[in-house]
């Protein structure tokens, strides 16, 4: 455009008649290509104008249009930032949910034991206790006192009554 205006406006009047004038044009050719030229000069001044607002809209839409993607991608961000926290919780949930169970089948698993164990010492602590019953009367009949024997010997541990006692 720039170009197209310099070539229009280059034409200037001659300082005599019939002469050239700087442009290469002779001077009464002037004044008649001045007049000619001067609508398609007006039109380039309004066509620049228009071009001019033209790229300002141009320029205006453009930055909404980036303000508005922008906002679009950081809404896009937020929700995906979002969808991977509720992920997370998810996933800590399943695994929470999972350590719970395993944790539950190791308290059972313990409680069966346990209770193995108790049952065990249960019927070992009967045996025990029989065993021990049995060595206690064991050892309450061998410290009985035997008779006298025939001979009126006493053999040890042989208990003799005294004179005079009950």
């Amino acid at each position: 455009m720039t170009g197209f205006r310099d070539f229009l406006t280059r034409f200037r009047p001659a300082a005599s008649p019939g002469r050239a004038a700087p442009g290469g044009v002779p001077s009464d050719r002037s004044a008649e290509l001045r007049a000619e030229l001067s609508p398609p000069l007006a039109l380039l001044e309004q066509v620049e104008a228009e071009a001019r607002a033209l790229r300002g809209r141009a320029d205006t839409a453009a930055a909404s249009r980036l303000r508005e993607a922008q906002r679009q991608a950081e809404q896009i961000v937020a929700e995906a930032r979002q969808e991977a926290d509720r992920v997370r919780a998810g996933t800590a949930e399943e695994v929470l949910r999972a350590a719970e169970a395993e944790a539950a089948a190791l308290l059972a698993e313990a409680a069966r034991e346990a209770a193995a164990v108790r049952d065990r010492a249960r019927s070992r602590m009967a045996g025990l206790a029989d065993g021990v019953v049995a060595l206690v009367r064991e050892d309450v009949a061998a410290e009985q006192p035997t008779p006298p024997s025939a001979e009126g010997h006493r053999s040890p541990g042989q208990w003799t009554p005294r004179e005079g006692g009950p």
